[in-house]
């Protein structure tokens, strides 16, 4: 807002607009009523409540809400760690099945390296699968599509045609990919009583990209019994792939598991497990209700802050020439409202989620946990703005609030110097650091270093490169390190300190830090004084030169 001449230095009066608000203008009574109606609109619920007797029905609801989306989450999160850790631990009996000679220490170390390797592991996973039954300790068994059980698929992948003769160093390579597959059903060799030794499977090294063989086992994730829990049953989709693009000598061997969780066809358990179900049902559509009963007290809320803000900025403006600054006009807009309809939002969207996992229509369970999650974090963080009712305890929020604008700026400055040195550190040492791989493992890295983890691992592993690399890399962190531990961390704790002192300084000395605070301080009516059970004898809104909507 202009700060030029006294606050309260009535406009001169103007005979061609805002004839309505000049009316009222006229009467201090008018004023008065507005500024009680925006200390009203700014009072805590417990002010609120000794202002005009009406219950603190949003606080009361936020207080359940914080009880039940908690109860909810303690539910969803201990089924999803279930069904998470049965997918974890059947990705490791895959590997132990069906890779020869795997040991849980190598994991993305298994590779072959020559001809009779290769071929020896087909034709071991082959030899295993159809020995599956007699093998595993677990309840697998095969995908059976109208009496007949899917087969074991081997698709080799390669290119077209090639002439690669490394020693004249000539190559003539046609790089269009074909695909054959060959399918191996379970049930023929069973019924032969024998395994199948040598399968037609012939591979040509120098066009090969890669070895794919595909299988299907189904079974019953029987542990959410003990949880009250009915059992889903799973379709594991494996997929085994002996990687040969780089064409470097090493075939890089790896399982990959892709699930389908499905409700039974026909199941039978001791006990009221069905009345369990309905209990966790009803239990989410009490959450529902409650989110929903939230988000439109929120929301209503927000809207009457916003016709508020108009109706104050025409007023000002007609009364006291003077244009509302954006920050005043924000101050209408609650933020806690906000980021609690974002909760509710969100709640609301995974707990339809939840109930359709539980009733088997669908089975998104990291969708669901991402949704819940986030909602239940909002939540206790939407804590904070109770808290912020008290004084000593107002000061964080304060803080925060106030260094928002600035420490926003700062990082946008920080991330262009942070983004050169990601770019920088991924061309030059991607190829000789794991942790520079790729883009993604770089902002990690750096990150990392920012807060002090793992740094002397990071120089440690450059040694022994190139000597104009390791020099480079040298420079790289050095700087790297001196620019953000040592100035950019400090002046970003700066920035909040400072922040911290003046709002300290404000707090010491009371003093109004917008006009539209020192507006509403010239009442002096208290919350008890019985003068807010009726102030609506202003006009709502202006928005013509000479009507008002009463």
């Amino acid at each position: 807002m202009d700060d030029s001449g006294p606050l309260m230095a009535p406009r001169p009066d103007d005979r061609n607009g805002h004839c309505g608000w000049r009316a009222h203008a006229k009467d201090s009574k008018a004023v008065e009523d507005l500024r009680r109606r925006l200390k009203y609109f700014f009072m805590n619920p417990c002010e609120k409540y000794r202002a005009r007797g009406r219950k603190p029905w949003k606080l009361l609801l936020q207080i359940l809400k914080i009880a039940i989306i908690t109860a909810q989450l303690v539910s969803f999160g201990l089924s999803n760690e279930m069904m998470v850790t049965f997918k974890a631990e059947s990705q490791m009996t895959f590997r132990h099945l069906f890779l020869k000679g795997y040991k849980d220490h190598t994991l993305g170390n298994y590779a072959l390296y020559t001809k009779t390797d290769v071929y020896d592991h087909i034709h071991h996973i082959i030899n295993r699968y159809i020995n599956l039954q007699n093998l595993t300790v677990s309840n697998l068994a095969y995908e059976e599509v109208e009496g007949e059980y899917t087969p074991l698929t081997i698709c080799q992948v390669y290119y077209r045609s090639s002439n690669i003769d490394p020693g004249n160093d000539t190559f003539n390579i046609d790089p269009h990919i074909d695909k054959d597959c060959v399918s191996i059903y379970p049930q023929q060799w069973l019924d032969d009583n024998s395994l199948p030794t040598q399968v037609n499977c012939s591979l040509d090294f120098k066009r090969l990209l890669s070895v794919n063989i595909y299988l299907t086992l189904k079974t019953i994730n029987l542990q959410t019994v003990r949880h009250h829990e009915l059992p889903d049953c799973y379709n594991f989709n494996v997929k085994i792939v002996f990687d040969n693009r780089a064409h470097s000598g090493r075939i890089k061997v790896d399982v990959e598991n892709h699930v389908r969780i499905y409700e039974c066809k026909d199941w039978n358990v001791e006990g009221c497990y069905g009345k369990n179900d309905y209990l966790l049902l009803s239990f989410d559509s009490v959450v529902i209700l409650a989110c929903l009963t939230s988000l439109v007290l929120c929301t209503r809320s927000v809207i009457n802050g916003v016709q508020l803000q108009f109706e104050f900025n025409i007023f000002f403006h007609a009364y006291y020439n003077k244009i509302v600054s954006w920050s005043d006009r924000l101050e209408f807009v609650n933020g806690w409202y906000i980021l609690i309809i974002v909760s509710d939002t969100l709640t609301i969207a995974g707990s339809v989620l939840k109930i359709a996992i539980q009733t088997k229509f669908l089975t998104n369970y990291d969708v669901c946990s991402i949704l819940l999650g986030t909602a239940t974090m909002l939540v206790w963080v939407g804590v904070i703005r109770y808290l912020g009712f008290f004084k000593k305890y107002n000061i964080l929020i304060l803080t925060l609030r106030a260094a928002l604008p600035n420490v926003i700026r700062f990082c946008s400055c920080v991330v262009m110097i942070y983004l050169g040195y990601c770019f920088c550190g991924w061309i030059v040492l991607g190829p000789y650091h794991d942790k520079f791989r790729t883009l993604a493992k770089v902002t990690e890295c750096l990150f990392s270093l920012i807060n002090g983890d793992d740094m002397y691992a990071t120089f440690l592993h450059l040694r022994g490169k190139t000597y104009m690399v390791w020099l480079f890399s040298r420079l790289y962190l050095y700087s790297f390190i001196s620019l953000f531990i040592y100035m950019v961390l400090s002046l970003f704790i700066a920035l909040i300190t400072d922040t911290y002192e003046t709002i300290k300084h404000h707090q010491k000395d009371l003093e109004p830090v917008s006009e539209l605070q020192a507006f509403i301080a010239e009442c002096r009516d208290q919350p008890d004084s019985g003068r807010y059970q009726i102030d609506d004898g202003l006009p709502t809104c202006c928005v013509s030169p000479c009507g008002c909507l009463g």
